[in-house]
């Protein structure tokens, strides 16, 4: 299943329906798995979410993506983060003296992240350097942006931002192994609009605030402010069950082993999404106290 994210984007499905993916195949000399069964297969025909009549094996050789990888990549990603984080909290004061300075270097970190971001996910192969590097400077934008709210709107704000994306990613993980969440077709074009509007809306609002001063058309304040807040932890919540049938197809198929870093990437990529929209979420509702 295809994500949001850019590093999943060109896994979606494929012309003839089904998937194009990690191009994994039946390791030689190992057990067989039908084509028409992987969706990672190219040329897979037939309805990709239809259970093979065996379960998947797992490979008879090395260099397969494992449950391991994923969690060391991720965990090394989400590390380099915090540390530039904290760094950038505790050496890029908010003060009235320097908050302009800090919140300039704080968005100069995350136009570098994003071209980074951008970079790697038109690449065909992970760079981890470049994972990494793309890790640093989001730390150094969420620490500054993090100590404004937190110190100028609402103590506490980071921590409680931290408890609810991790309380998020607990609860999805929790409903996706227990079944409650099918991540289908259905799923994915759902999730999809509702993203593309989302965004859209945003944008929108973006440039009404920029030309026309002031709030824009208030999507970002207020209780309307509140509502998309909710809608935009809901969304990320969504694309993380997206990562994670992502990450599962690529375990039960054999996907390469460096694909590993293009999960953590990913799920990078969606937890900062979460964190950002609980940070906003909770400088609105402090912010009409």
């Amino acid at each position: 299943m295809r994500s949001r994210n850019p590093v999943f984007s060109r896994r979606g499905f494929s012309r003839d329906n089904g998937y194009a993916g990690f191009n994994a195949a039946p390791q030689a000399g190992g057990p067989a798995v039908a084509t028409q069964a992987n969706p990672y297969a190219q040329g897979t025909q037939g309805n990709p979410y239809a259970q093979p009549t065996a379960p998947p094996q797992a490979p008879a050789t090395t260099g397969r993506m494992t449950m391991d990888d994923v969690v060391i990549r991720t965990a090394s990603t989400l590390g380099v983060l915090v540390v530039t984080a904290a760094l950038a909290w505790a050496l890029l004061p908010v003060d009235d003296a320097n908050i302009n300075r800090s919140y300039g270097i704080g968005i100069g970190a995350a136009l570098i992240g994003m071209v980074l971001a951008l970079v790697q996910s038109f690449k065909r192969k992970p760079t981890p350097a470049l994972i990494l590097s793309y890790a640093a400077f989001e730390g150094v934008f969420l620490g500054v942006v993090s100590s404004v709210v937190d110190n100028r709107i609402a103590d506490g704000a980071a921590m409680q931002a931290v408890i609810g994306t991790m309380a998020v990613f607990a609860g999805v993980l929790i409903a996706y192994k227990a079944g409650w969440i099918r991540v289908n077709r259905r799923f994915y074009g759902f999730v999809m609009a509702a993203a593309l509007g989302f965004v859209i809306l945003m944008a929108v609002n973006l440039l009404f605030a920029v030309f026309g001063g002031g709030d824009g058309l208030g999507f970002r304040s207020g209780a309307l402010g509140v509502v998309f807040g909710i809608v935009g932890i809901i969304l990320g919540a969504c694309f993380l069950a997206l990562d994670f049938k992502q990450v599962e197809d690529g375990l039960a198929y054999g996907a390469p082993r460096e694909e590993a870093w293009f999960a953590a990437f990913g799920l990078t990529l969606t937890l900062v999404w979460i964190y950002l929209e609980f940070l906003r979420l909770i400088a609105i509702l402090n912010s009409n106290d």
